[in-house]
């Protein structure tokens, strides 16, 4: 097949508050997710397998992790002297220019119309890179040229008691917007813009540099404003699997999602293969007493304990009595002897030590106090390299910040809806 007439530019998103240690040491985009893959590498595969070679990330918030994981682009096929990958960063413009930092997905876009101006495409497909799903994006330009739109928005129906999460759309019988509501408290319908835009590469230039110079957000500013001025924007109906990974609890249900006999989500589907960046690990070992229960394990990982509905990356180590249950644990974790994990997001290179018990609390509903609104179903969060202590017990709804020593927990009873360590 041709390669399609599409630039494509994937907005990496940044820190925020409901993802929580997730994103204290990386962008959303960077979030391992599955086991071995990034959350970004849905939106790389999605691009590649629907034959577009022309690829820019836009990065500004903890980009390094991100950057280190993509490099020149060679799992999906993006490391070429034509198009290919490019990362892109906000930067100073002239000398003694004040350093200006992109507020929002229209303004990081404002930022490299430079970039958009020197491509030969027609059509600039603007992406997230923090949601999940598979989607053939070649049917989407298609649709955005047959109807001779300025704009084409991917919308995916949600339950209305969802809908304040999102960008409502409003659509009369043909398809055309007549009206956008971002995040309403009243939604007018239940179909939610998935922050997929197809756009003419000239409209886009043209609007950003002229008539909405001053507006930052796509969804709360330009395409409000585009449908009030009488522009041609239409919707495009998705109906395959789509999340928006934008909560702790949005990202512990997807990836429990999976253990499923019938995931929602096929990660082993060879038509549509999802492309990471793959590190030479051994096989997964079990130990002569490992007990293993419908769960997801990945290569390096080395069981002597026993796992229950959880999601093991590479490099995870349990040992013998240790027990994980309902819970995620990231890349070269190291779960403990008697250790005990009930409901835990344990992030990269984090140690839980010996006969800690992690999610013990029978009190599911004592929310965070720092953070009541995201953290109140039970999860308990552990982040990045930090050391639970050996015998210690922690609550639910619990968060561990980043690279967490030891010497933190002044007490080995920590209870439901503690945080212990400070932002990184």
């Amino acid at each position: 097949m041709n390669e399609m007439n599409a630039v494509a530019l994937i907005l990496a998103g940044g820190a925020s508050p409901k993802l929580s240690v997730l994103t204290d040491v990386r962008t959303e985009a960077a979030i391992p997710f599955g086991g071995k893959y990034r959350i970004i590498d849905f939106v790389l595969s999605n691009c590649v397998n629907s034959d577009i070679y022309n690829v820019a990330v836009l990065t500004q918030y903890r980009p390094r992790s991100l950057n280190e994981h993509i490099g020149a682009g060679r799992p999906w096929d993006l490391d070429r002297t034509t198009g290919g990958i490019h990362l892109l960063q906000p930067y100073l413009k002239r000398p003694g220019e004040a350093i200006r930092w992109q507020k929002g997905t229209a303004d990081a876009v404002r930022f490299h119309l430079d970039f958009l101006e020197e491509q030969k495409e027609d059509l600039v497909l603007i992406l997230g890179g923090d949601h999940v799903y598979k989607m053939d994006y070649r049917a989407l330009l298609q649709f955005h040229v047959d109807t001779r739109a300025d704009v084409t928005i991917a919308v995916h129906s949600v339950p209305h008691y969802e809908a304040y999460r999102y960008g409502i759309v409003v659509t009369d019988e043909e398809g055309q917007i007549t009206h956008f509501q971002e995040k309403p408290k009243r939604p007018e319908s239940t179909l939610a813009s998935m922050g997929i835009y197809v756009f003419n590469r000239s409209f886009l230039v043209d609007w950003l540099s002229g008539p909405g110079k001053r507006q930052k957000d796509f969804g709360r500013e330009v395409i409000p404003a585009l449908v009030e001025a009488g522009k041609r924007l239409f919707a495009y109906p998705f109906f395959g699997y789509w999340t928006d990974i934008g909560t702790v609890q949005a990202y512990w249900e997807a990836n429990m999602g999976l253990l499923g006999e019938i995931p929602p989500l096929n990660m082993d589907d060879p038509e549509w293969v999802i492309h990471t960046r793959s590190e030479e690990r051994p096989p997964v070992l079990l130990g002569e007493n490992a007990v293993i229960e419908g769960s997801l394990l990945c290569d390096g990982a080395q069981v002597e304990g026993t796992v229950i509905r959880s999601v093991i990356s590479p490099g995870v180590r349990i040992a013998p009595g240790a027990v994980v249950r309902d819970s995620v644990v990231l890349t070269d974790a190291e779960i403990r002897a008697g250790a005990v994990l009930d409901k835990v997001i344990v992030d990269k290179e984090a140690v839980i030590g010996e006969e800690a018990r992690v999610g013990m609390d029978d009190e599911q509903n004592a929310a965070n106090r720092e953070l009541p609104t995201v953290l109140n179903t039970g999860l308990t969060l552990i982040g990045k390299k930090a050391r639970v202590p050996a015998g210690a017990v922690l609550g639910r709804n619990v968060v561990v910040r980043p690279y967490t020593s030891e010497r933190r927990f002044h007490s080995k009873e920590v209870p439901s809806g503690s945080t212990i360590g400070v932002r990184p």
